[in-house]
């Protein structure tokens, strides 16, 4: 609603229309280009953070109308608006609380007496027709907005002065991602409560071809809603016909019961939306979060707290940069890069019948092993143990059959290493290379640069390569030998020496 305001304050409301339309064309771009895939990767601490964030804003939003409490605006922020209501309390209205409390015992104990009829539907009529055939004086719709239109303008399409569509794209681009995101945690959330899964690129088009839609009719953006979402899940819709029947009883209503709706006391509404932030609070995820690990309750606390006292946006913004941050660390922390040559009791494993341990290491040669995917956040690790200058060798061998991840600034780090060791006169062998660091080496040149004769598939070619170099018979593998297996479909494994492949 601030984008919709600002772009109504500097264009008009053609403006706003027009940016709408663009904003729809965006997000069938969007959902064409399958940018709808990414909201797999938002963690879990950020959606339970949002969701019972927007719980508490809508639980928050919903104190005066539930009360009856006579205010005339009410402040968005979160403390303003509760220093808000608590100045204000002392005007609390009897009938309207008692219309809302009635309502939220009908929601609370119709279950007991049926699943079939949603207790949604029995509290507003309900508590409507008690308002209007008892004439008590509580808010309704109609006395807060006035009466209900009953028809469809006719469709338009709004005034475009071409030299302002530049002018309006920063303003389309963020109605787009702002629509798209929100309409994607909707279905994510719905998807928890219901253990389902949506459609995301379906869904972005769907909503991209609604936004191009809505302006025609003098509508403005329109978004997936967490919280009817919500109501509607809560309330047995389970699949995208509970939507359709949602429009199409919209649609009735307002031509032939908008009169009606006029009569439904704002109470009942707000008694309403109690239970469903009740029901979308996550409660019990928020909790099993706050004991996990600390990385995961810093992202929940963070996305959670700026929901609710900041903005959702920013909220969704921060957490997903705390959460890649914490990531980035954490993977950092896993990867370990060390000399294994004079250390094989403590680094292998008993049973691995590709341990070192198992094999004789020629002289002069130092054998390192890096274990984890090999990024950004990992190589000065890397760089550290190339430093090491009491380590003295004429062959280093790297031994890589725990990297199944190479990115650039590892592949930089794997050059400047390979110089470095070229004009210090050590050789640089790759050992039990596996598909996606072979393939990156590939196009970045590096395979060039180390030499194809010094890449192998496993440790024995790589031992015979250094004893190769060093003037020393070969050795054959170790009857207890297992292949490294390059471990990417489609990609073929290194090749010794010989020319045949190594697995």
């Amino acid at each position: 609603m601030v984008i919709v305001y600002s772009v109504i304050q500097k264009f008009g409301m053609d403006g706003l229309l027009v940016a709408t339309i663009m904003g729809g064309f965006i997000l069938v771009i969007m959902g064409l280009f399958r940018f709808g895939s990414i909201i797999k990767f938002i963690p879990y601490p950020v959606i339970v953070g949002f969701t019972s964030g927007i719980a508490v804003i809508i639980f928050s939003s919903q104190i005066r109308d539930f009360f009856g409490l006579a205010m005339y605006t009410v402040p968005a922020p979160f403390i303003e608006k509760w220093g808000a209501y608590a100045q204000a309390f002392h005007t609390i209205d009897l009938p309207a609380f008692g219309i809302g409390l009635f309502s939220l015992l009908i929601l609370i104990l119709w279950k007991k007496v049926s699943n079939r009829i949603p207790s949604a539907l029995v509290a507003l009529i309900a508590s409507t027709l008690i308002v209007h055939f008892f004439h008590l004086p509580v808010e309704t719709i109609g006395s807060r907005f006035g009466e209900i239109p009953n028809s469809l303008p006719h469709p338009s399409f709004p005034s475009i002065h071409w030299h302002t569509l530049g002018t309006l794209l920063p303003s389309a681009i963020t109605i787009a991602v702002l629509a798209g995101m929100e309409s994607l945690l909707s279905a994510v959330v719905a998807d928890g409560m219901i253990g389902a899964k949506h459609r995301p690129n379906m869904e972005l088009v769907a909503q991209g071809l609604a936004n191009i839609a809505s302006p025609l009719f003098g509508g403005i953006p329109a978004t997936g809603a967490i919280a009817r979402t919500a109501t509607n899940v809560h309330n047995g819709g389970r699949t995208p016909v509970a939507g359709l029947v949602h429009a199409l009883v919209l649609f009735v209503i307002m031509f032939f019961l908008g009169k009606c709706i006029a009569w439904v006391p704002l109470a009942c509404l707000a008694a309403i939306l109690i239970i469903v932030a009740y029901n979308m609070s996550e409660r019990k995820s928020f909790a099993m979060i706050l004991r996990s690990p600390k990385s995961d309750v810093a992202v929940l606390l963070a996305t959670f707290l700026l929901t609710v006292f900041v903005d959702l946006t920013v909220a969704i913004q921060a957490g997903l940069f705390l959460a890649m941050l914490l990531f980035m660390r954490r993977m950092a922390m896993v990867t370990n890069v060390g000399l294994i040559t004079d250390e094989l009791n403590d680094e292998d494993e008993p049973d691995d019948l590709n341990a070192l341990s198992r094999r004789k290491v020629p002289p002069k040669t130092q054998v390192y092993e890096i274990n984890g995917p090999f990024f950004f956040g990992a190589s000065y690790k890397f760089m550290e143990a190339m430093n090491d200058i009491g380590v003295k060798s004429k062959i280093r061998i790297i031994r890589m059959r725990n990297v199944f991840a190479l990115d650039a600034t590892g592949l930089h780090a794997l050059t400047e290493a390979s110089k470095s060791f070229k004009k210090s006169g050590i050789t640089l062998i790759i050992a039990d290379l596996h598909a996606q660091p072979l393939a990156a080496m590939e196009r970045s040149g590096l395979l060039e640069e180390i030499g194809e004769n010094n890449i192998f598939g496993n440790i024995d070619e790589a031992l015979n390569r250094a004893r190769e170099i060093l003037g020393l018979p070969q050795v054959s593998r170790p009857a207890t030998f297992a292949p490294t297996v390059a471990r990417e479909e489609g990609r073929s494994a290194p090749r010794n020496k010989s020319g045949q492949a190594e697995l």
